[in-house]
This record gives structure tokens, C-alpha cells and sequence, in this order.
């Protein structure tokens, strides 16, 4: 490259100096026949020798540079392995586990990019000067980016929700499978994965359907006018009294009960309340509205279709 640089210098020797824009003929001929004349004593095989000079080291720069990312990258996964083996030995929440999992990879991955590129002959310092004013630039535009981040930090603190919690949050509901730099993982039950952004959910209302063992189950039971509410009442705690997943005092906050919640138009509506285990919440749930229309009106129990009484009145 020297050899090169020397043999055409005088063709841009103009522009090194603080010449005038227009150079004179005589000038340009003179530069123009210096050049020829370096080219007619041009050295070939000394040319040739400091090409392949170059190109072996720069090859040799190529091969030591993907040795380093390779085994660095090797490197970076032994550590997260590490880190995985020391949060489950100590018992670290798994959602702090896959947030740190997350940022130890980036973070390690970023600096094995800096040495391969400093092997390569790159000058890190600049390069590190442009990637802070571009990051800059980058998270001016993209601010909601460095939100998410923040409030995935947030989450991880104040722990509203962890790893295998089922939540509603922004009108989506599942079970949280992880919490990521930006954003968190929910699967819906039917299977569905949904991204919630980190941000908008940090500063959400949050329901968490997991944090406490036990849950009540509540219904709404429509009865017909003039059918026996205490009948209804004694038929249904005799379907808990008979079921061990219908919990009583003093396991439960309290038993099961049944009242008139409301006479609405059509319908006497009766509150039925009885807790269970969070696990068999939706199948008492479900199962129970079931059992309530088949074995009610074996007690004489009717559900009554809706109605409007019209009096016509002669004048």
C-alpha cells in the first residue's frame, strides 16, 4: 500500500497543499510525468511481495478474529450455564433468573464484538464514541424501548407477577412463561403466546389469580317466582357438603352460602359463594353450573324463561 501511495503521490500532490483550485498546465505535466517516471522504475516483484505481505496478515487478522468470537461465544454460554447452576442452587425466583440470563447474554456479546473488531484493526475508541452518539440518537427516537426496560426492571422488584402466575393485564389473560428484557411472555388457554410490552404493564392494572391459595366461586342462579328458596338453598349446600374440593371454616374463610342476591324481572336470582383450591377453581366452576340444571329441578326448582306480564285494561 505504501509502494502504491509513493508511486501516485504526485498526481494529488495539489490537493495536500493549499493550492489554488485551478493547478497550471505546466504544473499538472510536470506531476504527470513524475508519475510515469516512478511507473517505468516501478519494482514489480517488490509490489507483488508487499501485496501478498498484506494479504497474508490480513487473512491471518480474519482467522484470529473468528477464533475469538467462537470461543468467546463458547465462553459467554458456559458462564450462563454457571449462572443458571449457582440462581437454582441458591433458589433465585425464575423470573429474576431468565432476566438476568437475558441481559448477561447481551451484555457479554456486545463486548465480544468490540475485541473481534479491535482484532481486526479497527480503532475501538472511535467506534465506541460513534455507537454511544448513534445509541443516543437511537434511544431519543426509541424511547419507549429504554420504558420497557425500565419497567421490566420495575416487574422484577416490586414482583406483581412471576414465571407460571396467570394474570390478566391489558385485556389479555395467561400464564406469564417468561419475563424478557422489553417485554413479557403470557400463553393464553388455548395456547396462544402473547407479548405484552414491559412498560404499559408495569403501570397496568394487574390481576393475579395465582398469589393466593385458595379462591371463592361465585354464581348466579335464576330461580321462577313462587318456587321454595329455602329448598333451592338446602339443595345446593347439599351438593358442597358432598364435594371435598367445597372447602369450610376453618380451612376456608368461611363456608357456602346461598342467598336471594336479587328479584329481577323475569327471576328470583340467588348468590351462591363457596371457596376452593386456586387449582380447582374453573372446574368447580364449570361443573357446577352443570349439576345446578340437571339436580335443581329434582327439588322442585324451576329456571324460568324471561317474561313481561301485559294488563289490558277496557275504558
Amino acid at each position: 500500500m505504501n509502494l502504491l501511495t509513493s508511486l501516485f503521490s504526485p498526481l494529488f500532490a495539489a490537493a495536500d497543499e493549499a493550492a489554488p483550485l485551478i493547478v497550471p498546465d505546466s504544473v499538472q505535466k510536470a506531476n504527470f510525468a513524475e508519475a510515469v517516471r516512478r511507473l517505468a522504475n516501478l519494482d514489480i516483484d517488490s509490489l507483488l511481495r508487499s501485496l501478498l505481505s498484506e494479504s497474508i496478515w490480513i487473512v491471518v487478522k480474519i482467522l484470529i478474529a473468528l477464533a475469538i468470537y467462537f470461543i468467546g461465544r463458547w465462553i459467554v454460554r458456559r458462564l450462563i450455564r454457571f449462572l443458571d447452576a449457582i440462581c437454582e442452587r441458591r433458589q433465585v425466583d425464575i423470573s429474576l433468573r431468565s432476566f438476568l440470563r437475558n441481559t448477561v447474554r447481551v451484555v457479554f456479546m456486545l463486548l465480544l464484538v468490540l475485541i473481534v473488531v479491535s482484532t481486526l484493526g479497527v480503532n475501538v475508541t472511535s467506534l465506541i464514541a460513534v455507537f454511544s452518539a448513534a445509541t443516543l440518537a437511537i434511544g431519543m427516537a426509541l424511547s419507549g424501548t429504554a420504558q420497557n426496560f425500565a419497567g421490566g426492571v420495575m416487574i422484577l422488584l416490586m414482583k406483581p407477577y412471576r414465571v407460571g402466575d396467570y394474570i390478566s393485564a391489558q385485556g389479555q389473560s395467561g400464564t406469564v412463561r417468561e419475563i424478557k428484557l422489553f417485554s413479557t411472555v403470557i400463553t393464553t388457554v388455548d395456547n396462544q403466546t402473547i407479548y405484552i410490552p414491559n412498560n404499559s404493564i408495569a403501570t397496568a392494572i394487574i390481576d393475579n389469580y395465582s398469589t393466593a391459595d385458595l379462591r371463592r366461586v361465585d354464581w348466579t342462579v335464576g330461580i321462577s317466582y313462587g318456587d321454595d328458596v329455602d329448598a333451592a338453598r338446602q339443595a345446593i349446600l347439599a351438593m358442597f357438603s358432598a364435594d371435598a374440593r367445597i372447602l369450610r371454616e376453618p380451612e376456608a374463610p368461611a363456608s357456602a352460602v346461598v342467598w336471594v342476591g336479587a328479584l329481577a324481572d323475569s327471576s328470583v336470582n340467588l348468590t351462591v359463594r363457596a371457596w376452593t383450591r386456586n387449582a380447582d377453581y374453573w372446574n368447580v366452576y364449570f361443573e357446577y353450573n352443570e349439576r345446578f340444571y340437571k339436580e335443581l329441578p329434582a327439588a322442585g326448582i324451576n329456571f324460568p324463561f324471561p317474561q313481561m306480564d301485559v294488563h289490558l285494561k277496557k275504558e
